[in-house]
């Protein structure tokens, strides 16, 4: 017999069925709230709400769970490939050898983008943000593939659609940063790998031999597959919202990028390094800062540390130092902000105040170090997050318009003024 919940209204009983998710998770269904009571449910940011059913990544903020299609983040980033878990993401299983080989080699025959795309870039000064070029390059795939508007074609044209947005994004992200920097723009490479090829678009020169470092690629490998999907956050529903209107793959994960872009969502490891650069610009008195972020009356607080949603260790971050330690090991690299994240993390792991808050490091805070640490500019950090949330975006955008989930549309509360006669200009 299936749980309800009753809902005592105006002198009626209203039952309410109650929903249970695979890993135990319990959701009252509310869907037809409004038809039967004429009541709607206020939750300002949808933080208790599910607005759809979703078989692609299961998130336990207290227990410190993370994992895709029900496999561990652990086990993924320790074992798998980014091209794997983007796999894995969009088509719910782990590839065999012979169809992850086509995979890859689908993805390898479009990495080219227009030559047309170019004159795009060239119309965009050298100060232009990396992510506003390419959520503007996304967008414009639209009208290189126009069959892709219709989002209802055959499966195949639709792979099509997949196939290239994941061969051409690294392309059109490696190039906003060159069009940044006034550097000439790489062509892909396609003889190295995913992570290789994009470090070599990224960081190559047509005047020398590049050769990326392996173990930069690896920690780029962990560090895409991390941020890969995170359940319904702010980017992901906007995908899935925009996706709900029939809207074709590419204005949808163009959105996506949109809603990363802003600073509470995206921008988290660009305001750790800047959170850095002010305690080095101050002295580098790093207990300041610490007694700063204790002081309940100072309005400072620590960028990249504890999480909205973990109310534990964020798992990704447990993975992403022992890449952090091997990247500034390896590079031998040394670097005022480094030492000063170095010594503030070391703080953070032995305070009693943070260990008691559970504020722990997060993956952003090692991120923006590993960033930082291959080269990479702070303004291209949150490209960098939405080149690994890319899987995701499409595994969510694909479940969507597979389910046939109806438009969203979120209601209201009006409270503005009630009926109000027009009032003629000369009498105002």
């Amino acid at each position: 017999m299936s749980k309800t919940a009753q809902l005592h209204y105006d002198g009626k009983v209203y039952e309410l069925p109650i929903v249970e998710g695979t890993e135990n998770e319990l959701a009252l269904d509310i869907s037809k709230l409004r038809d039967q009571t004429g009541l709607v449910t206020l939750d300002i940011g949808y933080k208790n709400t599910g607005a759809t059913k979703s078989a692609i990544t299961f998130l336990d903020g207290d227990l410190g769970i993370l994992r895709y299609r029900g496999y561990s983040i652990e086990e993924l980033a320790e074992k798998a490939s980014f091209l794997e878990v983007a796999y894995l993401l969009i088509y719910g299983e782990l590839p065999n050898k012979e169809t992850f080989e086509k995979f890859k080699k689908d993805i390898t025959l479009h990495t080219l983008v227009h030559e047309d795309m170019r004159k795009i870039f060239d119309g965009f000064p050298a100060s232009a943000h990396p992510m506003g070029v390419l959520s503007s390059l996304v967008c414009s795939l639209t009208a290189f593939y126009p069959a892709s508007l219709n989002p209802n074609r055959s499966p195949d044209a639709v792979n099509l659609t997949i196939i290239r947005l994941l061969a051409k994004m690294p392309t059109i992200a490696a190039w906003s940063y060159k069009n940044e920097m006034g550097h000439p723009l790489n062509y892909p490479n396609n003889a190295l790998d995913y992570c290789a090829n994009f470090l070599y678009m990224m960081f190559a020169y047509p005047t020398e031999k590049y050769e990326p470092d392996p173990v930069v690629v690896d920690a780029l490998n962990k560090l895409l597959i991390l941020h890969a999907d995170h359940e319904q956050n702010c980017s992901t529903s906007t995908v899935r919202i925009v996706g709900s209107s029939q809207a074709s793959l590419y204005s949808a994960v163009a959105a996506g990028i949109n809603a990363l872009w802003g600073p509470l969502h995206g921008g988290a490891n660009q305001e750790v390094i800047e959170m850095l650069e002010m305690i080095q610009a101050d002295g580098g008195n790093i207990q300041k800062y610490v007694d700063k972020a204790k002081d309940k009356n100072d309005t400072f607080r620590l960028m990249g540390f504890g999480h909205r949603v973990y109310k534990n260790f964020d798992p990704r971050a447990r993975i992403i130092k022992v890449a952090c330690d091997n990247i500034l090991n390896k590079l031998g690299i040394h670097d005022p902000l480094l030492e000063i994240a170095k010594k503030l993390e070391e703080i953070a792991l032995k305070d009693p105040y943070f260990v008691e808050r559970k504020l722990y490091p997060n993956v952003d805070f090692y991120s923006g170090i590993i960033y930082k640490a291959i080269g990479i500019p702070t303004e291209m950090f949150t490209v960098m997050f939405a080149l690994g949330r890319l899987p995701g975006w499409i595994a969510q955008w694909r479940e969507l318009n597979m389910s046939r989930e109806p438009i969203g549309r979120p209601r209201q509360i009006y409270i503005g003024e009630k009926e109000r006669k027009y009032v003629p200009m000369e009498n105002r």
